[in-house]
């Protein structure tokens, strides 16, 4: 196992850092003078950072490529506020000399406590013909092992391994609550539509590595996919409505929701609209989070620009924190009157992050 990884960078700033890490992007650019440097970025398992090469290039250029693992030795430092690392040296590492775990990021939570939530919420169907259509999803082996460890998205939320089951079981439980609310929206259906939805990305995404796009992902997208692997399925129920089957597959190709957002179709059904809304929360609400995750060592409440959400976040927990003051207090000391309201802001001790 590798000793430095991306989360450590608050405690080797303006250091010389010597590490292995996976190529996530790989171009080479011109400087001014017209000779070639290498931009690159680099990841682990616990997140991604720029860095350059400026000389040596032409040695390392044809040296390694994207998706394979070097070693580096460079200078850790900070650009516009985001670490980088200005590379030395650098060579490719052969797959014997790696950890693969060591590269992608994996949820926190438990795959088997996580499927069998899944489980739990599908045996309480009432609707015979989509509580078999999903539990031969389930059972299909070539199926359920990458479904419980594919991501939900190459870079957007849940980019990590577990991210979709993660993803799918949170929603389930927010459909699960709206449902209760809204008594007219059919519940077994919804719950199909989010089990579905993203279903695709098992072979949409590739991620031995790191996180990108199959050819078959690429040409086609998830919900085409989504579309064959439903119709493949139903070979093995001749009896499945049709006015059933339609609406399955209108909740796939309408859930990204707008034209704009590479939907087919826009929700036409109360079932495909909450679908939409939930989904496009649950995926925004990720993405918050894991921008505060990446962000947490800086010092304001402010991030920096969230590339997927279009803008830069407050962190409200930051910002709602309260300087508080320290009161020195001794069973020997002479009592004293209670500081005015003034005197307590004047002289505040700022609590520092942990």
């Amino acid at each position: 196992m590798k000793e430095f990884f991306l989360s450590d960078c608050g405690h080797h700033e303006n250091k010389v850092i010597t590490s292995t890490f996976v190529v996530v992007s790989k171009q080479v650019k011109p400087k001014k003078t017209g000779e070639p440097y290498l931009a690159l970025i680099l990841g682990d398992r616990t997140g991604q950072l720029e860095a350059k090469m400026w000389d040596n290039v032409e040695d390392a250029i044809d040296a390694f490529e994207q998706d394979d693992f070097v070693k580096v030795k460079g200078l850790l430092n900070k650009y516009k506020n985001r670490f980088q690392i200005t590379i030395h040296k650098l060579r490719r590492l052969g797959d014997s000399e790696i950890d693969f775990s060591d590269y992608l990021p994996k949820t926190t939570k438990d795959i088997g406590e996580l499927w069998q939530t899944l489980a739990t919420f599908i045996a309480s169907f009432r609707d015979p013909h989509l509580k078999a259509l999903v539990e031969a999803f389930m059972s299909d082996p070539e199926i359920a092992e990458p479904y419980r460890n594919a991501p939900a998205a190459k870079t957007l939320h849940h980019a990590y391994i577990g991210g979709l089951l993660d993803h799918v079981v949170s929603l389930f439980r927010s459909c699960d609550l709206m449902c209760q609310n809204y008594p007219q929206i059919n519940r077994d259906l919804l719950l199909t539509g989010v089990f579905l939805h993203d279903i695709g990305k098992i072979h949409e995404l590739t991620y031995n590595r790191s996180f990108s796009y199959t050819t078959r992902g690429q040409l086609l997208g998830h919900m085409i996919i989504e579309l064959e692997m439903l119709q493949a399925k139903l070979a093995q129920f001749p009896d499945f409505p049709d006015e059933l089957k339609i609406l399955v597959e209108h909740l796939i190709i309408s859930h990204h929701g707008e034209y704009e957002f590479g939907s087919p179709k826009l929700p036409m059904f109360p079932e495909a609209l909450m679908l939409h809304y939930l989904d496009n929360l649950d995926s925004k609400m990720e993405s918050m989070r894991a921008h505060f995750e990446r962000e947490a060592a800086s010092d304001g409440p402010w991030t920096g620009y969230n590339s997927s959400l279009s803008r830069p976040l407050l962190n409200s927990a930051k910002f709602l924190e309260k300087k508080k003051p320290v009161v020195a207090s001794s069973p020997e000391a002479p009592a004293q009157e209670s500081p005015t309201a003034e005197a307590t802001e004047a002289q505040p001790v700022e609590i520092k992050e942990p």
